[in-house]
């Protein structure tokens, strides 16, 4: 019985051990994903987890970013992706300001050319993308919500391009999308004065889509479980035919729309969805 219990105890202290590595290894990660299961199946979540530096846009945090994105995309696309972060007080702070005080001017470029590229690959993804903001999205931070199709913000938030206060603009394609989202007289009163504003200032501007009195995470979970049971091969037709469409004259976007609503007719998916009707029950989309 002794040698059973010491063996037993020394398998449980292994166990325990492993999860610790685990929790370790996962702490480690600055940006990193998670499948959720059950009712959620099917949603996938990009946490930002740089605690010390308020998830500031380094160099390391901007390749483990670009990383999980290609997962996303590639290896395992979920049918919706949440940006949440899991430091309290802060969505993303923008960039890493002590990092870029060590970087010639030469590396700033790069840094910046890789870094509208990260948020250029968020934002194209084929699935619906939801930023949860709960804490502040300044700069760089507020650039990469605006890369999501969806945004959130909770009662935290603090929302803004304030570059100008440092004497420099916003660089990953703040001065583009901002103007694109609201129109170009409010973005430019917001950059020239490096307005912060909180949720719903932000919802005023147009900015975000819900500012909620509790949880960005929450919301944006109850989004992505209303996008879930759609049928996923019309939503990522309709996301592309929003975004190809949206910078071309009426009769150029309507060919778009014509040319992405072909791609859903022979799918499997409609076939369901017009049986589910006749039948009155819930469709069963498999994305084919």
């Amino acid at each position: 019985m002794l040698g059973r219990s010491l063996f037993t105890q020394s398998t449980l202290w292994a166990a325990q051990r492993t999860v610790v590595k685990a929790r370790l290894h996962t702490s480690h990660r600055e940006a990193c994903l998670e499948y959720l299961e059950g009712s959620h199946d099917g949603i996938a979540v990009l946490k930002l987890n740089r605690p010390a530096a308020r998830n500031a846009l380094s160099i390391a945090f901007l390749s483990e970013f670009r990383e999980n994105l290609k997962t996303v995309r590639f290896t395992r696309p979920p049918r919706v992706l949440i940006v949440q972060s899991m430091v309290n007080g802060v969505f993303c702070a923008g960039a890493d300001l002590k990092e870029r005080l060590t970087m010639t001017p030469e590396q700033v470029s790069e840094f910046l050319y890789n870094l509208r590229k990260a948020y250029r690959e968020l934002e194209t993804l084929p699935m619906p993308t939801i930023a949860a903001i709960d804490g502040a999205a300044l700069g760089g931070g507020l650039e990469m919500a605006l890369a999501c199709d969806i945004r959130v913000a909770g009662p935290t938030a603090k929302i803004g391009l304030p570059e100008t206060a440092l004497a420099i603009i916003p660089g990953a394609g703040g001065t583009q999308r901002l103007p694109r989202l609201i129109g170009p007289a409010k973005a430019k009163e917001l950059i020239y004065t490096a307005a912060v504003l909180d949720a719903k200032a932000a919802y005023g501007y147009g900015i975000v889509n819900h500012a909620v009195e509790d949880s960005a995470y929450e919301k944006a979970l109850t989004l992505a479980e209303k996008i879930l049971p759609r049928g996923p091969v019309a939503v990522a037709m309709a996301k592309l035919a929003i975004d190809k469409g949206l910078p071309l004259d009426m009769d150029a976007g309507l060919e778009v729309e014509q040319a992405y609503y072909a791609r859903v007719i022979p799918t499997e998916d409609r076939v369901e969805g017009l049986r589910a009707f006749k039948e009155k029950r819930s469709p069963v989309y498999k994305g084919k």
